[in-house]
């Protein structure tokens, strides 16, 4: 059933790169098949970001074939100079993605900006015109566009495949401001799990359901105040995000 706060768009680009960041620290990198959750959170952010609310994905429709494209990359090693290494990209990407939003509980300092329909207008707005920040597939390089869409309209590669399976990998992290378990408060927190697409599409659990946690690291809740927050109801008074579409 289709959430009330739900958006759904199309994010495409000729490059693409999902890894598993702790199994890829350097050297050569090959992307997984699919976009991972925090990928496609990364860019429902970049769409539209408020410590007030945590997006969440819940399904993301892969439109085009599987191409992987190599080429020689020189980054950048951590006690200087470069190195050589292959990445290998996929390559002309698209997908339709599903997402919503619900509030940030951790956030008690943020309740009074918690206005579900002026926020979910913000982010259609900002959806139209291509989102907020720069939106990228995995990593910086390989930038990416999104629009507003229907989401399974357009006829997609997989649609007559009944099922493919991926095996375990990355889904994404879970932050301090947005643990649900009480033994993983104040922890930062990778998560695993085994994705199966069905007719091209996978339906995504939630970050607590998924059944592998690894704790990585630790850190405490940012709090927001006057002096590095605005409110919606800011924005609208000063004729900010709210005009966007005129």
């Amino acid at each position: 059933m289709q959430k009330k706060n739900q958006i759904e768009f199309k994010v495409s680009g000729k490059y693409a790169l999902f890894t598993d960041p702790f199994a890829v620290s350097g050297g050569e990198k090959t992307s997984y098949m699919i976009p991972t959750y925090e990928a496609l959170k990364g860019i429902c952010k970049s769409i539209y970001f408020k410590p007030t609310f945590t997006w969440v994905i819940d399904d993301v429709r892969v439109v085009n074939t599987f191409q992987t494209f190599t080429k020689g990359i020189r980054p950048i090693v951590m006690n200087g100079g470069n190195t050589l290494a292959c990445y290998t990209y996929l390559y002309d990407v698209e997908y339709e993605v599903r997402a919503h939003f619900e509030w940030n509980l951790h956030h008690d300092e943020l309740k009074d900006d918690r206005n579900e329909n002026k926020h979910y207008f913000i982010a259609k707005r900002l959806l139209k015109k291509g989102g907020r920040r720069d939106v990228f597939l995995g990593t910086r390089e390989c930038q990416a566009d999104v629009e507003p869409c229907v989401f399974g309209e357009k006829k997609g590669a997989f649609d007559d495949v009944e099922e493919k399976r991926f095996g375990n990998m990355f889904h994404g992290f879970i932050y301090p401001d947005e643990y649900v378990r009480d033994d993983e408060k104040g922890k930062l927190v990778a998560t695993l799990w085994t994705p199966v697409m069905n007719h091209g599409v996978i339906h995504f659990i939630r970050p607590e359901e998924c059944p592998w946690h690894r704790v990585v690291g630790s850190g405490d809740i940012k709090r927001f105040n006057a002096d590095n927050f605005t409110t919606v109801n800011e924005l609208e008074k000063e004729g900010g995000i709210l005009e966007l579409d005129k």
